[in-house]
């Protein structure tokens, strides 16, 4: 574990969102407190590896929390995944199109950076040049055809997804007439298929994988670091889950903090084999 003294002297506060500042539109405790704190010791900036959603969308359900944030204070994976689709296929993507397996969202995101992107009506004779998946919270079975016959068809094909999260921390209703006679309704903690499952069930079609881009990369620390100009050494990483927020940070030498109110356990500290600088119960103990 880190030394509280080290852990005070950061400046640049890496923050994971669902499962960690959030649950669905729960604000967990401490979390505001932890913002206003960390904010006026430095910079708070939001890395998501959600790309169903753009910048106004987690602005929108940031004031809907009471969190006061501006569209500088996120990097996401769409944005991780732009910026290596420029360096990596520059000159090839001005000519050439993109299938994308995402939601509109995350489709307009890519338009908006100048992308041209493939559709099965208007380009049917022509196939794309890529696929990329995305998490897709309006999939359908048409969409996993499509990939499944682009990547049995062309084994070379680049394929790039933007996070391996295997699922989102959400918090399910009950059906309120079960409750009885005064009884308040409590949130069931639960998840939904992400990023990382959708690739593995296309995997178990294709026998192909995609190449990640977000978390557990180090890619979009690197680019918070080099954006808001801080050194590792004033940089610390907080996230829920080993796997991709902790791995992020630990492969860019960064610290890291692993709170434990979304989906990780500490048993994937051996799981994963990925051991975090600091462990926390939640944002709320995190000293600032």
């Amino acid at each position: 574990m880190g030394s509280v003294d080290a852990l005070k002297r950061k400046k640049l506060y890496l923050l994971d969102l669902d499962g960690t500042l959030y649950i669905d539109d729960r604000l967990i405790e401490g979390a505001a407190d932890f913002l206003r704190s960390a904010g006026a010791r430095g910079r708070v900036v939001y890395l998501s590896n959600n790309s169903s959603r753009g910048t106004d969308s987690y602005l929108k359900k940031f004031r809907r929390l009471g969190i006061d944030a501006d569209k500088d204070d996120f990097l996401t994976s769409a944005d991780a995944l732009i910026h290596y689709l420029k360096i990596n296929y520059g000159p090839v993507l001005e000519k050439e199109k993109i299938y994308v397996m995402g939601t509109g969202s995350f489709r307009k995101q890519l338009e908006d950076a100048g992308y041209v992107l493939w559709d099965e009506d208007r380009d049917g004779g022509k196939d794309p040049f890529m696929v990329i998946l995305g998490f897709d919270r309006e999939l359908t079975f048409r969409k996993l055809e499509i990939v499944s016959r682009l990547l049995t068809i062309y084994p070379d094909m680049p394929y790039l997804a933007t996070n391996p999260d295997w699922v989102c921390p959400a918090a399910f209703d009950p059906d309120p007439s079960t409750l009885k006679v005064g009884e308040k309704i409590r949130h069931v903690r639960g998840s939904v298929p992400d990023c990382g499952s959708m690739a593995e069930m296309l995997r178990t079609a294709t026998g192909r994988s995609p190449v990640f881009i977000g978390k557990p990369e180090p890619l979009m620390v690197e680019m918070a670091m080099e954006r808001y100009g801080y050194s590792p050494e004033e940089t610390l990483v907080i996230g829920d889950r080993i796997y991709t927020d902790i791995a992020s940070g630990s492969n860019a030498g960064v610290d890291t903090a692993f709170v434990l109110s979304g989906e990780g356990t500490e048993e994937d500290i051996v799981r994963y084999g990925v051991k975090p600088t600091y462990i926390f119960n939640s944002i709320k103990e995190i000293p600032v």
